[in-house]
């Protein structure tokens, strides 16, 4: 039998009890030049009838029951109808980008069927200027998101002159199916942090005197520097609450330039910057509706330490990954302070990856995550602080403009994963020369999410003129 590994059992159970677990890409491209108007039409009916060979992946599907004597097991499809897992939505005449992202956040509500291969496409039409989209999610225990991410990208060509390319959940020719089955890329990501530190646990004494040793300097040391936080160290906001059945999301982009200028004035990374245009915009956000709390939010976010440079699927490639707590700083009225100390907990984050390594540094935030994710499924859960207020990750995408059978790739939106205890999760992405910003989270929880759009452009001004760029 195929089992699924410890983590993908624990959420598959926990979805029953709580929010769906899928990840989702929003990818908006523009037609060649030379397309003709049955230019989507062709592209739906080509994905249909597509006889390349479908990734492993997308194959499988999960399964319990007495045959398997109570254990989750992984089967395969042999005959994926592709009709349950492509589908078209057309954008009445005239829609704009509000109208897309209110389509995504009703296909993101959506739960995926256990009982098929668990992933979904929609071919959406009827953009501003000839555009569509494509909009795909998978489940978290099929692929997790950046690596999905990275799949998709790599599945398209910088030769914009390039047709016959086969749907973007395919194999490509060439690839061999064990390694686009067992790819999932070395860009960190939460869910994947937690299934490598868990696996570590059984490495024995010296991963155990490492956690034991190594931490009481480490912990000593940060609360000493007022950077390391406890499992109740974030004030409790509506984002730790309980996430409706509807979900909402909103995303924009903006040039890399801007963040770049902001960057290279103040002395600090680009993650620092966009981390602090989403802490300015939480501030004015939660300000507008009178429950900013006096103690500055808290973020969790995957840390990356060394080189992102790889030359394979299958390895860590030189690189460190962990996940760490950090205070957003909106407890400040000042930008370019916010941006400061934000930079100065990113920077000790990032040290202490280094030094304790990412195992370790993923299951000393485990009680924050518990405290933040659990205490929601308890009935009449009182309101008290929580590990952290919600996730924010910046994913780096391709430097090059990327086509799909002559289409432009013109911009990639993350459609992340909101849960009850982290009812909001911010995920940004670089491509080519713009930067997305996807947020997601419960329409009960922000009922007003467009409203982050404008004051994302809002923030990172603010951020311009604190550290001195002109626009």
């Amino acid at each position: 039998m195929d089992l699924l590994e410890p983590l993908d059992v624990a959420m598959m159970t926990a979805e029953l009890l709580s929010d769906p677990l899928h990840v989702a890409a929003l990818l908006i491209l523009s037609p060649p030049a030379d397309a003709g108007p049955g230019y989507v039409d062709e592209l739906y009916r080509d994905a249909l009838t597509s006889t390349a060979e479908l990734d492993p992946r997308f194959r499988r599907y999960p399964h319990v029951g007495v045959d398997t004597a109570g254990l989750w097991v992984w089967r395969s499809d042999d005959n994926v109808d592709m009709h349950n897992h492509i589908r078209r939505r057309t954008l009445p005449a005239g829609a704009d980008r509000d109208a897309l992202s209110k389509v995504i956040s009703e296909l993101h509500s959506e739960r995926l069927d256990r009982s098929r291969p668990m992933w979904i496409t929609y071919l959406i039409d009827g953009l501003e200027n000839g555009q569509f989209a494509l909009y795909i999610k998978v489940h978290h225990t099929v692929v997790d998101g950046v690596a999905g991410l990275r799949m998709i990208t790599d599945a398209m060509t910088t030769d914009p002159d390039r047709r016959s390319m086969p749907p973007l959940y395919t194999i490509a020719p060439g690839q061999p199916a064990e390694r686009s089955a067992a790819s999932r890329g070395p860009i960190p990501n939460p869910f994947r942090l937690v299934r490598s530190a868990v696996n570590a646990t059984t490495s024995g004494l010296g991963f155990v005197r490492q956690l034991a040793l190594g931490e009481i300097s480490t912990v000593v040391a940060g609360l000493a520097g007022r950077n390391t936080l406890l499992p109740f160290g974030a004030p409790y906001t509506r984002f730790n609450g309980r996430l409706g059945r509807e979900h909402a999301f909103a995303g924009t982009s903006w040039p890399k330039s801007r963040i770049r200028a902001v960057q290279n004035a103040a002395g600090v990374t680009g993650n620092d910057v966009v981390t602090a245009v989403v802490a300015g915009v939480l501030r004015e956000w939660l300000t507008a509706h009178n429950e900013l709390p006096h103690q500055s939010l808290v973020a969790i976010c995957p840390i990356t330490v060394r080189s992102r440079e790889h030359t394979n699927d299958d390895d860590q490639h030189g690189n460190l990954f962990g996940l760490e707590l950090c205070p957003l700083a909106t407890d400040s009225a000042d930008p370019a302070e916010r941006l400061a100390r934000i930079h100065r907990a990113m920077t000790w984050a990032k040290r202490q990856v280094a030094s304790r390594g990412s195992n370790v540094t993923t299951l000393l935030v485990a009680p924050s995550i518990g405290s933040t994710v659990l205490l929601p499924m308890v009935p009449l859960a009182p309101r008290l602080r929580r590990g952290y207020n919600l996730s924010i990750s910046n994913v780096p995408g391709p430097q090059a403009d990327l086509y799909w059978n002559g289409a432009h790739l013109e911009e990639i939106y993350p459609v992340s994963t909101a849960i009850g205890g982290q009812a909001l999760n911010v995920t940004m992405c670089s491509y080519a020369d713009r930067v997305t910003f996807g947020y997601v989270s419960g329409r009960n929880v922000m009922p007003d999410i467009e409203s982050l759009i404008p004051l994302t452009e809002r923030a990172l001004v603010e951020l311009e003129t604190a550290v001195g760029v002109v626009a």
